[in-house]
This record gives structure tokens, C-alpha cells and sequence, in this order.
């Protein structure tokens, strides 16, 4: 067994690429997942994402590049990934005309266990995942979290080194995205490493322990989700005035004092700036002289929070920048 030191990560990529006409939907992607986490991929529609982990999973031959799994080449060694690997797509892959436990069954009998056996896991799953009351129903007749459970029930029918979870809680309902999201916790703990593709910053910043945040096919920022945010600024000022009509007043003070330009939300109450990277303490005293001298303006804060950035920040921020840095 190889030393924890010296073990290979569970994901390794280097200049992946993938081409679709003339688009290249993954532009040079460079990716290092270390083994037993979960790790965010995260970017909007058309970032390259699913393109990427269809790649990793051996589903799509790479263009340029290399991309290597527990050590072995997704190309030369397709076989010894998909042997270690499990895929969660966005969409179900049960059959909608089977019942929970004849999908499950069905599946682990292609597997290779035997019908005793493939009765047992299924019914072991079954449990784990909350479905036992519904084994017998047909999957049609499931909700849409139940479909995600199951689903993800049906990809750890073998227990794989490495699950790729594609957005897998798209659609769903918060109280199904909860239960599906301790179902990953629990995946981890026993050992499997996850690589989970994400347009929900929330859930990578629940989930991940690393993130990776893609754009036009290609990382633009890493790090860990502490790490992301202190990267744009130490805080985020979020106020809201009692008087709209003072909005702009109050927002060329706090560009003054603050040093940063403060942003006009959609809500004509608010407004928001975010603060450079001089530390929490120096925020926290330009804050309160901002707040001060807003109110010897005669300028009435009904609501005020100073906080880290959220991830929606970080990404709005990151992808922003890409944006000015890319050719007209």
C-alpha cells in the first residue's frame, strides 16, 4: 500500500482539452483532487464542466492534454479507471418502469453478484438512502428527490473510489437538496472520493472541501472556500437605507470612507461595497466611521452587516475578470 505521502491524487489533469467544431468546450484544464474529498467544480451552463468529468469518466476521448485517475491514463488505461470509477449524471438512469428494488437488483446482478446478494444491497441501499417504504413502487411514480437518491444509490451499488456527481441536485426542492447532500457527506466518510460538478454556489461551499472555478473551459481560480473568498477582499458591506432617495448621497460617502466603490442593488434600499483586502479589523473601523458619518448626514440605516464575501461574489468577481481580460 502506498504511503499516504506518496499515494497519487485521486484526480491529476494537465492541459486537457476537448473540441466540439470550433468550440473548445475544456481549453487547457489543469485539475489536482486529492484523495477522500469532495471537490467543486463550479461554473455556469457551458463552462465546461460536464464536458470535463465526461473525459475523466472515459466517456469522451480528450483532444490534448492528459488526465490521470488514482494514477492510471484515462486513455491508455481505460480500463483500470472505469474500474474504480462511479458516474451520477444530471439526469436518472434508472429505468422509470422498474421499481426501486428491481432497478437496484437489476443492476448489481450486471455487476456480477448473485441474486441473493444483489437482493441484499439492494435492500441495504434501500435503507441508507430513506426509499425502503417506497421499494415497490415504480420509479415513475418517485419524486424528484427520490429519483436523485436512488440514482446516486444505484452508482455506489459497487463502492467506487471516485463518484462523479454532475449537478446533482438540480431542481430539486431545499428539503431534497439536504437529503441529498448528507448522502454525499456519507459517501465520504466511508472513503470515496467525490468530484462534484456544481452552478450552486451554496452547495460547493457546503460540500467541497477544495473548489476549482471554471470559465470558458479552463480554471480560473482555486482554493479552498475560505480561501476564495478572502481572495476578493476581506468583507462585503450590505446596508440598506430607510430613504431611497438618499441612495446616491449615501453611496459617494462610502466609496469616500471605504476606499471601494459601493454597487447599487436591484433593491433601491440597498447598497453594498466591497472591502479590499486590508484585514477584518481595518474593515470593521471604515465600516463604523461609514456608519458615523451617515448619520451626521442625517442618513437613516435601517439594516447593516459586515461579513465575508459569499460565493456568489467570488464568482461574480472572478468571472468578471474574465470577461475584461478576454478579446472583443
Amino acid at each position: 500500500m502506498a504511503h499516504p505521502s506518496t499515494a497519487p491524487p485521486a484526480v491529476e489533469t494537465s492541459g486537457l482539452v476537448k473540441v466540439f467544431g470550433k468550440t473548445r468546450a475544456v481549453d487547457g484544464l489543469d485539475l489536482r483532487v486529492p484523495a477522500g474529498t469532495v471537490y467543486g467544480l463550479l461554473g455556469p451552463n457551458g463552462a465546461g464542466k460536464t464536458t470535463a468529468v465526461r473525459m475523466l469518466a472515459t466517456l469522451t476521448r480528450p483532444d490534448g492534454g492528459e488526465a490521470q485517475i488514482f494514477g492510471h491514463d484515462v486513455v491508455r488505461d481505460a480500463d483500470q479507471v472505469r474500474s474504480r470509477v462511479s458516474l451520477t449524471g444530471q439526469y436518472a438512469s434508472v429505468d422509470d418502469d422498474l421499481t426501486g428494488t428491481e432497478n437496484l437488483v437489476l443492476l448489481a446482478r450486471l455487476l456480477g453478484y448473485r441474486t441473493p446478494a444483489a437482493r441484499e444491497r439492494a435492500a441495504e441501499l434501500l435503507d441508507a438512502f430513506g426509499l425502503t417504504e417506497a421499494r415497490s413502487r415504480l420509479v415513475k411514480k418517485y419524486s424528484g428527490g427520490m429519483r436523485r437518491r436512488i440514482d446516486i444509490a444505484a452508482s455506489i451499488l459497487n463502492t467506487p473510489d471516485l463518484l462523479f456527481l454532475d449537478e446533482p441536485t438540480t431542481g430539486l426542492d431545499p428539503r431534497s437538496r439536504n437529503q441529498v447532500w448528507d448522502i454525499v457527506r456519507g459517501v465520504v466518510q466511508h472513503g470515496t472520493t467525490v468530484l462534484l460538478t456544481t452552478q450552486y454556489l451554496d452547495e460547493a461551499d457546503r460540500l467541497a472541501s477544495r473548489i476549482a472555478v471554471i470559465d470558458t473551459g479552463k480554471v480560473i481560480a482555486e482554493g479552498t472556500p475560505a480561501e476564495l473568498k478572502s481572495s476578493i477582499g476581506a468583507g462585503t458591506v450590505h446596508l440598506r437605507l430607510r430613504d431611497p432617495h438618499q441612495r446616491a448621497e449615501a453611496g459617494a460617502l462610502l466609496t469616500s470612507i471605504m476606499g471601494a466603490e459601493a454597487q447599487s442593488d436591484s433593491d433601491p434600499h440597498a447598497l453594498t461595497v466591497r472591502v479590499g483586502a486590508a484585514g477584518n479589523d481595518a474593515a470593521a473601523d471604515k465600516a463604523s466611521r461609514a456608519l458615523a458619518d451617515l448619520a451626521r448626514a442625517g442618513i437613516t440605516v435601517d439594516n447593516f452587516s459586515l461579513g465575508q464575501p459569499s460565493l456568489d461574489e467570488v464568482f461574480l468577481a472572478l468571472t468578471d475578470k474574465t470577461k475584461e481580460a478576454s478579446p472583443a
